[in-house]
């Protein structure tokens, strides 16, 4: 595990125990603000089911908290193998593996309202009753409004009341998406957070209309 890491993460580090290094990349990782607001929904609103799409730091520190608190657990979807061991790799050196499992999910082509996207295959997927579904892939550059099947691909399995998390809001093809979902979905509230990249977090209503 990579021990060298920026000194934004350090608190967050010292408060959940993890002293023996983090999975962070440069490029990749999510930004230390993100990694709070996700602890904090975990710690205050204890979901029963996460679900993530992508792996990484994010897994860590939110299998960690629900360690912590004594209940729920991680879902990740995963593209890149490379990634899925790391994570793996990080969940175990801390003991992790009962709170949090990293599926292999590679991108497929994806059809949705007469548009192809490349998005997770779902194969391995069992849960439903989604109570927290954390949004920070695929990557952008794969094609344009890259993460908006996310909602329509799993509304069936989100729980009354769930609350989504988009990352990167701050790009324009993130504002996008979540115009487009709330104009598909109007029940949906939301509100940003002015992390250094975005946060768009979204609540499923508690009963449809």
């Amino acid at each position: 595990m990579i021990q060298d890491y920026p000194e934004a993460y350090l608190g967050l580090c010292e408060t959940l125990g993890l002293d023996q290094g983090i999975p962070y990349t440069e490029k990749w990782s999510a930004g230390a603000d993100f990694l709070q607001i996700l602890v904090d929904q975990v710690h205050e609103r204890r979901p029963a089911r996460i679900l993530e799409c992508s792996s990484g730091l994010t897994t860590l520190f939110m299998a960690r908290v629900c360690q912590l608190v004594g209940s729920g657990g991680v879902i990740s979807l995963e593209n890149g193998p490379r990634f899925a061991q790391a994570s793996r790799i990080a969940l175990e050196s801390y003991g992790l593996e009962a709170w949090a499992e990293v599926l292999d999910a590679p991108l497929v082509e994806t059809p949705l309202e007469e548009q192809h996207w490349q998005w997770y295959d779902l194969a391995a997927l069992k849960v439903d009753a989604v109570d927290m579904l954390v949004i920070d892939g695929p990557p952008g550059f794969l094609q344009p409004l890259s993460r908006y099947p996310a909602l329509p691909r799993l509304a069936d399995r989100l729980a009354p009341g769930a609350v989504i998390l988009l990352d990167d809001a701050a790009r324009s093809d993130e504002q996008a998406i979540v115009e487009r979902w709330v104009a598909e979905y109007p029940d949906l509230e939301r509100r940003w957070h002015a992390t250094e990249r975005g946060c768009a977090e979204l609540h499923w209503p508690a009963q449809r209309a």
